[in-house]
């Protein structure tokens, strides 16, 4: 290999590089699409789960919580809370029985003074996240 690397060669191996790596973006990019279905448990998607979304985002629970690994990681992780906590019921339970002040000398919670209805949104909101085929995340229960 004596001869000199040539701005010709240069330029083939650019255009080369960027056409394979493109086609491997477009490839992979399809393949999670055609993955998604199987994966992202639309078929459960109900008005229900989606005012249960909206109530994650006005009261900033991502602001504390992870949810399937996305948010801050002060308070524990809520892709799984549905299985650990016990169902529907023990959300509710939990998130009912918050002191209306928190835990003297300890941040906790806050009591957020839910309606029923909106209890039952949450809670089918955090069943539909458990749902999701997530590969195993979290790893553990606990989150």
């Amino acid at each position: 290999m004596s001869q000199a690397f040539t701005k010709a060669m240069a330029r083939n191996i650019f255009y080369g590089g960027s056409a394979f790596f493109i086609l491997l973006f477009l490839a992979l990019t399809f393949d999670t699409h055609s993955a998604l279905p199987d994966r992202d448990n639309r078929q459960n998607l109900t008005e229900q789960v989606a005012h249960g979304k909206a109530l994650w985002e006005e009261n900033n629970c991502i602001g504390c919580h992870s949810l399937l690994g996305e948010g801050a990681y002060f308070a524990p992780e809520l892709g799984n809370a549905y299985q650990r906590l016990g169902g529907a019921d023990g959300i509710k339970g939990f998130i009912m029985s918050r002191p209306k002040d928190g835990i003297p000398g300890r941040r906790s919670m806050p009591q957020f003074n839910f309606t029923p209805e909106e209890l039952d949104a949450i809670a089918a909101f955090l069943k539909y996240s458990s749902e999701i085929n997530t590969a195993n995340w979290p790893p553990n229960i606990q989150g």
